[in-house]
């Protein structure tokens, strides 16, 4: 058993995105087409590192009902041709869930993260309706994540820390 700490962060105006600019060869695109497996690729794929494991035994038809609900919006990050990393977003309301953020193991470290939370962000606050953003993230994560997150302009309202199995 270990202990993993979550913070829940939150922003309640698009005018506090503190954005990062555009690093070279990142390119970002929305999947306008929805499919459930390039969703269950990019959750395994990039989230495989991060200890993702909530939805590795969903069926089929689980996820095309979670990935193809028009409350989830997908992202994909491209360098060179390859998939760099990917978010979805969730509305909830008048709530956008940055549900999952994420770079690939190979562009971890290349400038990317900063640039990538902005787009992620801007496009929560482009959702009609949304009037807060907010995502949540652990010490499972990528050790820098929630700096990246508060360098971005959220702020943590709340935090828990729980037991896990190891």
């Amino acid at each position: 058993m270990k202990d993993v700490t979550t913070y829940y962060l939150e922003m309640k105006s698009a005018s506090s995105l503190k954005g990062k600019n555009e690093p070279n060869g990142l390119k970002i695109y929305e999947c306008e087409v929805k499919q459930f497996q390039v969703s269950r690729f990019l959750y395994q794929f990039i989230g495989g590192a991060w200890e993702w494991t909530d939805k590795l035994p969903w069926s089929d038809e689980q996820w095309k009902s979670y990935a193809e609900n028009d409350n989830l919006r997908t992202w994909i990050a491209y360098c060179k041709g390859s998939p760099a990393g990917y978010y979805e977003l969730q509305k909830q309301g008048g709530d956008v869930e940055i549900l999952y953020f994420g770079l690939a193991p190979g562009f971890i470290g290349k400038g990317f993260g900063g640039y990538f939370l902005t787009q992620a962000i801007k496009s929560a606050w482009e959702w009609k309706g949304a009037n807060r953003v907010w995502v949540h993230t652990c010490t499972l994560d990528h050790p820098g994540a929630l700096q990246n997150y508060k360098a971005r302009g959220m702020e943590v309202y709340k935090v828990e820390t729980a037991c896990k199995a190891d």
